[in-house]
């Protein structure tokens, strides 16, 4: 069985926060593995210099500040969260999403979990929000969650046809077993007119057809056992995971994270940016960094077989 890194929970104090921690505390009991509760403020770090004089002790502001934030998050959170997870919380002097990165980085963790803020339009890239910029920078998972629920019972797995693929599935995979939750896989076939690449005349089926056949054998050839139920939908991939979302009533979404470039999410925003803002439910967002030569060999001859069917 796949050992489970430490989880942190990104927290403040809104009540997306406290679900958020809750949901992260539920997951690591589930999983045997440590949950820690991290702050990030930089009200206490950004202390203006003029502040430092002889007959002040910033050291004893500093920790009178940090025991002061201390207490007003344990009074939010008291009552969501057990009494243990509150006993792991970590104030850090930092802007939130650097005392994240620096807690993931100190305690080996391999999940971020935060709350759910949906910030829209031009607020979000001026004033950002942890979410979104964790979902954009960070190397480990993020799960973003939705509207509390009492228990995880189904999981949907959104994946494409690339080497992101298997790690989407892998992790869809894992957290379906710690939740004993059914598992889905949706696989959107974007259609001809939304391709620019390919040429006029193509027949709309046999297109269809082939998008399929290759799902299903990328899907036969990561899943070792019993292959989960696979759905396909031709329609751009938001729309797709969004409706068969709310049809199956998923409690947690899984997709992977390519990480276009900055330009191109601030611009047209990426399928991650999208979902974050409009799944009403969990998301959990896989970082697919570079490849190693054997994944690209792999995925290269896998495209070259179907191309000659």
């Amino acid at each position: 069985m796949t050992t489970w890194k430490p989880i942190i929970a990104g927290v403040d104090a809104s009540a997306e926060s406290a679900w958020a921690a809750s949901f992260a505390w539920q997951l690591a009991r589930r999983a045997r593995t440590e949950c820690r509760l991290v702050h990030g403020t930089t009200q206490v770090s950004d202390i203006p210099k003029f502040l430092h004089h002889e007959e002040l002790d910033l050291d004893e502001l500093i920790d009178h500040l940090t025991v002061r934030a201390r207490k007003a998050l344990e009074h939010a959170l008291r009552g969501n969260v057990p009494p243990g997870a509150l006993a792991t919380l970590e104030v850090r002097l930092d802007k939130p999403i650097w005392a994240l990165k620096h807690a993931i980085e100190a305690h080996h963790a391999g999940l971020l979990v935060l709350g759910g803020k949906h910030h829209l339009g031009l607020a979000r890239w001026v004033g950002g929000s942890t979410a979104h910029h964790a979902a954009r920078t960070l190397d480990v998972p993020v799960m973003v969650t939705g509207a509390a629920r009492r228990s995880v019972a189904r999981v949907l797995a959104a994946v494409d046809l690339s080497h992101a693929a298997n790690e989407v599935l892998d992790q869809a995979r894992r957290i379906a077993k710690v939740f004993e939750a059914e598992l889905r896989v949706l696989h959107a076939i974007e259609p001809i007119t939304m391709i620019t690449e390919l040429p006029l005349g193509v027949d709309h089926r046999e297109y269809e057809r082939k998008a399929t056949e290759a799902f299903d054998s990328l899907l036969t050839a990561a899943c070792i056992g019993e292959v989960p139920r696979r759905v396909t939908r031709m329609a751009d991939p938001v729309h797709a995971i969004t409706d068969v979302t709310k049809e199956w009533m998923a409690d947690i979404v899984v997709i992977g994270s390519h990480g276009k470039n900055w330009v191109d999410r601030v611009l047209i925003g990426s399928t991650t940016e999208r979902l974050l803002n409009k799944l009403p439910t969990s998301l959990l967002v896989v970082p697919v960094g570079a490849t190693t030569a054997r994944a690209r060999a792999a995925h290269s001859a896998g495209r070259a077989s179907a191309s000659t069917v």
